[in-house]
């Protein structure tokens, strides 16, 4: 493999995707010819504007098997959580107190929830296994009467966790809660459907299957009340108002379409050159542990972690020899509103039993449509001298080759 390509690997899609050609060639008279405004209904400028608006809304709406009054744009996942959760609590005030998050959520859901709590809010983190699926007789087990709110991502990017959610669904609706799931490491990568999923709200992602960033959706019931987090115009049916990123949406629309078009395809692709990469490192590569379902995960996501190394360290060596990829090892967040920043081991590891003392070892790959095989044998083939390398230089690694103890008195594997 020549060094030019080694600059271009980019194994970090659960992050961000490149824009496909085709979404972006349909963006571009939208930023210039058709620069109209989708509000001004008088003029053709306008028309034209608010046609394609709702020519992308019925693309993304066709993604989940929804309706397309059913989807409000927003302007990504983050605000689209958001929305969900608080412009749902802030609309039915007299449902109850009580909310149900996994302990597993994006820092939008998981940070919301601690300012909910500060609000007064009763807060309840649903655990996983080490495997990161959530069992729903928990969820049972943790519903009250004052409970009114539910969110559980889809999938997790970090370990690749595809949850259970039609059961969780099936579980909040005996009791007439709403349900909320982040679906934007999901949507547009595997197949998704509302109703089959029994969810009252979802939150998508564009430019997590190559469309552009900016732009985002929520998928909302027909008849679920929610009140706007902003105040303005009429746009979005008065629940999201300001002006339509118009070239995003329409990029959003037609990544939609070649998604549902393209997915089986994609998938199998997908699939295969996650297989080829998970048996190669697992032959070649000491001291590994893989993360997440083996089976009910993202098509292409292979995370692990490595005992002994730093993931900072493992990510700096892979990207000199050309290769992007995820670590997450550490986060620098304001969990439960802390002024100070908090540089920790994942939540998500934590949260699957992996101990804090090598949570700084893991590595997540996440493949796009555009990988190749001779790409995954070129990660395969560069990875061990890497952790070797690395190995040498952990006094972790030296204290087991030595014998020594942990601080807590045990002694290392």
């Amino acid at each position: 493999m020549t060094e030019e390509k080694q600059k271009k690997i980019f194994f970090d899609h659960v992050s961000t995707t490149p824009v496909d050609p085709r979404v972006l060639e349909a963006m571009v008279p939208y930023f210039t010819e058709r620069f109209g405004n989708p509000s001004s209904h008088i003029h053709e400028a306008g028309v034209i504007a608010g046609r394609a608006l709702e020519e992308a809304r019925g693309e993304v709406a066709s993604l989940i098997s929804a309706n397309p009054q059913e989807i409000i744009f927003t302007s990504g996942a983050t605000e689209s959580n958001n929305l969900a959760i608080r412009g749902y609590l802030q609309a039915n005030r007299d449902k109850g107190n009580h909310l149900i998050f996994s302990e597993i959520e994006h820092y939008s859901v998981i940070n919301l929830a601690y300012s909910l709590e500060r609000e007064g809010y009763q807060v309840s983190f649903l655990k996983v296994d080490q495997q990161g699926l959530l069992d729903p007789e928990e969820l049972r087990r943790r519903l009250k009467t004052e409970t009114c709110l539910v969110s559980v991502m889809l999938a997790n990017p970090e370990i690749g966790t595809i949850e259970p959610i039609r059961v969780l669904t099936g579980i909040a609706k005996e009791h007439g809660v709403y349900f909320h799931t982040d679906a934007a490491c999901a949507a547009g990568i595997i197949p998704v459907d509302v109703d089959d999923l029994g969810v009252d709200a979802l939150t998508l992602s564009a430019h997590n299957f190559h469309g552009p960033k900016g732009v985002g959706a929520l998928y909302l019931k027909e008849g679920t009340k929610l009140s706007a987090l902003f105040q303005g115009g009429f746009q979005e049916n008065g629940i999201r108002p300001g002006t339509e990123n118009l070239p995003a949406i329409v990029g959003f629309g037609k990544a939609s379409r070649l998604a549902q078009s393209e997915m089986e395809f994609r998938n199998s692709h997908l699939r295969e050159l996650g297989k080829t990469l998970k048996q190669g490192l697992e032959k070649s590569v000491e001291f590994l542990h893989f993360t997440g379902h083996p089976e009910k995960r993202l098509p292409g996501h292979v995370s692990l972690w490595v005992e002994y190394v730093e993931g900072e360290s493992l990510l700096l060596m892979l990207n000199l020899k050309g290769v992007m990829a995820a670590s997450g090892s550490a986060c620098s967040s304001n969990l439960k509103g802390r002024d100070e920043t908090d540089l920790s081991a994942s939540h998500v590891l934590t949260a699957v039993g992996v101990p804090p003392e090598f949570c700084t070892g893991s590595l997540t790959f996440s493949l796009g449509k555009d990988n190749s095989e001779e790409q995954i044998n070129y990660l395969v083939e560069i990875m061990p001298p890497i952790v070797e390398r690395l190995l040498e230089m952990s006094p972790l690694y030296a204290d087991r080759v030595e014998g020594k103890k942990y601080p807590r008195g045990e002694l290392l594997p």
